[in-house]
């Protein structure tokens, strides 16, 4: 069996037949890390019937002047079960990059290895364990585990499962959140190109993302339709109605309560009175903002996010909102209209990245407590590995540097960026 480079028709063949297929190994990704100054090539492990057993998008970049290595972004697209198979692979990939002079191949596989029960603190180890093994006796070094957001990818994401999914879903203060920015008449639009100027203000400054890499992530995949951009907006009119309505209804309990409370002073009816004034008050604010709102009569954007599209799943892959209305929970209105927009079409949405450290003091506490409020099932992943081609050369830049400083994330996220 050979390493040859495929046709894309013969690619896509055997990538979209494959559990492990994503939006990842797609020319459309090729395209976008074409922008990053990756070079990529569709290469397939050929058996003697002329039948490709594996294959992989293989994205080539150089070090320095002398050294280039190959990445594979979330893997080869392989039975890595099969272990005959995956030592034929192996080699064989070895052979073929040795000739094109690349130092190694570095992989993050989608492989989920362990399902985190975070309610009790429990992790469920899968059948996935045994590949790091098999990895292993055929030479692929595992790298460090990230904890937090160190490499390329996350480590740990969250999975809705669509076609099972309602608000109650949700955990109870996820689902009064929603409920409340619902009141507050946000509203949701699938948003054309244009629109990436308005997201682009709320991600900006997201963990030093790269200014035009959403902007050419839409462009990459929106010539094949498998990208969605949405904004949400606030319906200045609805806002003003249910603000009214809401205040008007508190005022009517409000008075209830204080009669209540002429009658029979106890804790139970003060405590009463205490929670609705504090409710009144907020819905004289919102009445006041809506009303204001409206006079300006613009449309305001306050949260947008980019979405992929591929086979049976989608993946929010980045959003942001505008921190000065951050009491209008425009993140959870956003969140859970996108699954509401995908569960009747799709099976599975990625919420993206989660952080391994489910403790309070975890710098990324907020974010875990936000993508968990939504109930998805959350898997560790296997992580990241480097496949030496050239070992003496590859020892060398490890032990000098070279590779650490390479791959920093910081340096990284100069170059792409990632969620």
């Amino acid at each position: 069996m050979k390493i040859k480079e495929l046709s894309l028709n013969v690619f896509y063949d055997f990538v979209k037949k494959n559990p492990l297929a994503s939006h990842y190994q797609t020319m459309n990704y090729a395209m976008l890390m074409s922008e990053q100054g990756y070079e990529h090539e569709f290469i397939g492990l050929i058996n003697d019937y002329g039948r490709v057993c594996g294959a992989s998008l293989i994205l080539i970049k150089k070090i320095n002047r002398t050294t280039k290595y190959g990445y594979a972004p979330k893997g080869f697209i392989l039975d890595y079960f099969d272990r005959s198979l995956l030592e034929v692979f192996t080699k064989a990939l070895i052979n073929y990059y040795k000739k094109r002079k690349v130092c190694f191949i570095k992989l993050n596989p989608e492989l989920a290895i362990n399902q985190i029960d975070y309610n009790n603190n429990q992790t469920i180890s899968t059948s996935n364990q045994l590949i790091k093994k098999y990895l292993n006796e055929n030479g692929y070094i595992k790298l460090k585990d990230n904890l937090y957001f160190e490499s390329i990818f996350p480590r740990f994401n969250g999975i809705v499962d669509l076609k099972n999914y309602s608000i109650n879903n949700l955990d109870k203060n996820c689902r009064n959140k929603v409920r409340r920015s619902m009141a507050k008449g946000l509203e949701l639009e699938l948003a054309s190109r244009s629109g990436m100027d308005i997201l682009q203000k709320f991600i900006y400054k997201k963990r030093d993302c790269n200014a035009f890499y959403y902007k050419d992530y839409y462009n990459a995949f929106h010539q094949d339709d498998m990208i969605d951009l949405f904004l949400v907006s606030i319906n200045a009119e609805k806002y003003l109605t249910n603000a009214r309505k809401l205040y008007e209804e508190e005022l009517e309990r409000n008075s209830y309560y204080n009669e209540q409370l002429t009658k029979k002073s106890n804790q139970k009816n003060i405590n009463k009175k205490m929670m609705s004034d504090k409710k009144l008050l907020a819905y004289k604010n919102d009445v006041y903002l809506a009303t204001e709102i409206n006079k300006k009569g613009e449309k305001i954007y306050i949260a947008g996010a980019l979405v992929i599209r591929f086979l049976n799943r989608v993946q929010i892959l980045i959003s942001g909102y505008d921190k000065k209305y951050r009491l209008f929970d425009p993140n959870y209105f956003l969140h859970y209209k996108i699954i509401e927009y995908y569960k009747k079409d799709y099976s599975y949405l990625d919420l993206n990245g989660l952080t391994g450290d489910f403790t309070k003091d975890n710098p990324y506490h907020g974010l875990n407590q936000f993508k968990l409020g939504f109930n998805p099932k959350v898997y560790e992943f296997i992580g990241e590995y480097d496949l030496p081609i050239k070992n003496r050369k590859y020892q060398k830049l490890k032990n000098n540097g070279t590779l650490a400083k390479t791959f920093n994330k910081t340096n990284l996220k100069k170059k792409t960026s990632s969620n």
